[in-house]
């Protein structure tokens, strides 16, 4: 990660808005999600320009073949993430809502709730991850269908928030992304 810091960066997790408790729906892979996050990654790059080091299409959306929950996730690169005034307030204005501020990462969604974007600097090691993981599935059958089965099996349950569900797969990403290693 970058050491060119315009400040220290937060030191603790903050929400902004209210608890948002919405219903968990799996649905078949939606061939349209690709041509959605393209939308967004154009109308990000209007606003943002070279800020914008790199922008990915992960997550179960950019999965063809795999149910997922109707939200595109993205992964922003920016250099600084502690800059918030070059990257937070333009997303703000082009209608993106900022939801969360934790060290390295920046979330920000829009209105609808339909896009889901990860905000990180080129080096962090959740950046790997993320594209690690996204490329196991895409690469792997078997994968993908173990990760599909887990999602199915945990939609089924209660959750009181959606980081919970989140939460729920991590066993099975990490043994994912433990093979994508090997």
């Amino acid at each position: 990660m970058t050491s060119d810091r315009r400040r220290p960066d937060v030191d603790a997790l903050e929400f902004f808005g209210a608890p948002e408790t919405d219903k968990l729906v799996l649905v078949e892979h939606d061939p349209g999600w690709s041509s959605q996050f393209v939308a967004h990654a154009e109308r990000i790059r209007s606003v943002l320009g070279d800020i914008a080091r790199g922008l990915h299409h992960v997550g179960s959306t950019a999965v063809p073949g795999l149910a997922a929950k109707p939200v595109i996730d993205m992964l922003l690169l920016v250099d600084d993430i502690t800059a918030d005034e070059d990257y937070v307030e333009p997303l703000v204005a082009a209608g993106y809502v900022l939801r969360v501020r934790e060290p390295g990462h920046r979330l920000l969604r829009t209105p609808e709730r339909d896009v889901h974007l990860h905000v990180h600097e080129p080096g962090d090691p959740e950046v790997d991850r993320l594209l690690l993981f996204r490329d196991r599935l895409l690469d792997d059958a078997e994968d993908r269908s173990l990760y599909e089965a887990t999602k199915r099996e945990l939609i089924t349950q209660e959750w009181t928030h959606m980081q919970e569900y989140a939460d729920a797969k991590d066993d099975v990403i990490a043994l994912i992304r433990s093979r994508a290693r090997d």
